[in-house]
């Protein structure tokens, strides 16, 4: 019943309980921490803060029109950004470099030239600003600064059944290839931004999340404060890719799970179970491909990852209900596993998508994820920084994961001078607006370092003292009952400040909706 009704009011239903002892009076608290987890999942109530928190991230950046670009200190704003890191405005002449990180040596920067099947990017110089141009009504005079909201995705794996997600035929659909484009998929996603902002001309600036089609394939929606032309987004979609530069590894070596190769404490390298030698090492693999490169030029990387055709992009006006719109649906999805994100509301999927997301994720368990991966054994690879214990099928990144097929990193990727401020600025932020709301109503709000842990006594030492909970104290359904009743008050409290608030402001001023891209005099 208390989970019920923390789930109905908004609480943290898997707080973690902590026991406070004031040192000045004696008093012993249990404070119930929020858990802070991002899936609605694990808990409802604090994935939906931390929606809420993006969502305000996201429109404080999108359509500035003052340059964050201007608050930096000088000397901080001209550090240069290294080598293919976003943000490098650096040109590699019609090649394509690799730079992987050996241990024990310099990084291995590999140069092989761009690839024929794409077009080339024209130069650009690049103008010190993050803000997009302005374009002038020629009837009214009035000046608009639109920005965009754009969708990309991965090319096409088989054919699909509409409105289903799952392939027409799932003995030609290409689930190897699809598992390696959404392991891969954030290499693709740093490359688009490095040639968008090469093309664009400025330091373009992005609020993005990364999403599941119906299809499972990763997809990028993506705020992105400035104009730019449509004909130039599709341009710079064609043209991005990423070559993985890595030791084969179409058909696996070692199949059986009772004949993998073993750990050899004396020499820490990893033998081979038929002949006890060691396994290729990750630097000699690098090294053999390096040979085979320089007899070769035309030499194929492992694999190559590439945009799809289709790409979506509008134009859109800051305070407008389309802007409000794309905010939301930008972080619609941000509280879902991967793999339940189109399920029904009470998590039932139909057996057929079952056995489409079973069929991915038996693919992405044994594909290698990084140079590091267990999954390198399989293929007769040692991994790079090997140790004992590793076992193909268990690599402990979260790519493998059944909920997360693929994507195991960030699902939110903002740029360095979106708003100038970090998430946990953005947190007091949006806590100061509702204090100042509180003040102004005549209610005193919560003091926010009332238990702080620095807070001193008399004796210079902290006057409160935060232990665990021990397992025998715990009592979950008192403490959650008792942070309900607190929620319940705090709400009720800051609606009475915010209807006062309405009434001094008075009515809301009328709404310019039109679009950006239909306005008179827009481009």
């Amino acid at each position: 019943m208390a989970l019920t009704l923390a789930e109905s009011a908004g609480v943290c239903v898997r707080p973690l309980l902590r026991k406070v002892t004031d040192r000045a009076t004696g008093d012993v608290t249990c404070v119930p921490i929020p858990c802070g987890s991002t899936r609605e999942s694990k808990c409802p109530a604090c994935a939906a803060k931390a929606r809420r928190l993006r969502m305000h991230q996201c429109r404080e950046g999108w359509h500035r029109t003052d340059d964050p670009l201007e608050l930096l200190d000088p000397a901080e704003a001209e550090l240069p950004v290294p080598e293919g890191a976003p943000g490098d405005e650096s040109d590699t002449d019609g090649a394509e470099e690799e730079a992987e990180e050996v241990e024990g040596e310099e990084r291995r920067i590999r140069s092989t030239r761009r690839r024929q099947d794409v077009p080339d990017l024209p130069r650009v110089p690049m103008e010190r600003r993050t803000v997009g141009r302005t374009f002038r009504d020629a009837r009214t005079g009035r000046v608009y600064q639109p920005s965009m909201f754009v969708t990309v995705t991965l090319p096409s794996y088989g054919r699909i059944v509409p409105g289903r997600g799952v392939p027409e035929d799932p003995r030609s659909y290409d689930y190897r290839r699809a598992a390696l484009d959404a392991l891969h998929f954030p290499k693709v996603v740093d490359r688009f931004w490095q040639n968008l902002r090469r093309v664009a001309g400025y330091r373009v600036q992005y609020f993005a999340s990364v999403e599941p089609q119906k299809r499972l394939a990763p997809h990028l929606h993506a705020a992105i404060r400035g104009a730019i032309p449509r004909a130039t987004l599709r341009q710079v979609a064609r043209a991005t890719y990423v070559s993985l530069w890595w030791p084969p590894h179409e058909v696996p070596v070692h199949t059986d799970p009772n004949r993998m190769p073993t750990w050899d404490p004396t020499n820490r390298r990893y033998l081979h179970p038929d002949t006890g030698r060691p396994l290729t090492s990750w630097k000699q693999a690098l090294d053999r491909l390096d040979d085979e490169l320089a007899i070769d030029p035309a030499t194929k990387p492992a694999h190559v990852v590439r945009l799809g055709k289709q790409i979506d992009a509008k134009g859109l006006l800051g305070g407008t209900p389309d802007a409000d719109r794309a905010v939301r649906y930008l972080c619609k999805y941000l509280t879902k596993d991967v793999a339940s994100t189109y399920a029904a509301s009470d998590g039932e999927m139909d057996d057929e998508y079952e056995a489409h997301i079973d069929r991915l994720h038996a693919e992405l368990r044994y594909l290698p994820c990084s140079p590091s991966c267990a999954n390198w054994l399989r293929f007769n690879v040692e991994p790079q920084n090997p140790g004992p214990g590793m076992v193909p099928g268990r690599c402990p990144s979260r790519a493998h994961d059944r909920e997360h097929l693929g994507l195991g990193g960030r699902r939110v990727l903002v740029s360095r001078q979106w708003t100038g401020k970090t998430l946990s600025e953005h947190k007091a932020d949006r806590a100061e607006v509702v204090r100042q709301a509180l003040e102004a109503a005549g209610i005193d709000p919560p003091e926010a370092r009332r238990a702080a842990a620095d807070v001193l006594h008399t004796d210079v030492r902290p006057r409160y003292v935060w232990e665990d909970v021990p397992l025998e104290e715990r009592d979950y359904a008192t403490v959650i009952v008792a942070s309900i009743a607190e929620h319940r008050r705090w709400k009720a409290e800051h609606e009475h400040a915010k209807t006062l608030a309405a009434r001094r402001a008075g009515p809301p001023a009328p709404v310019d909706d039109r679009s950006a891209t239909s306005a008179p005099g827009a481009a």
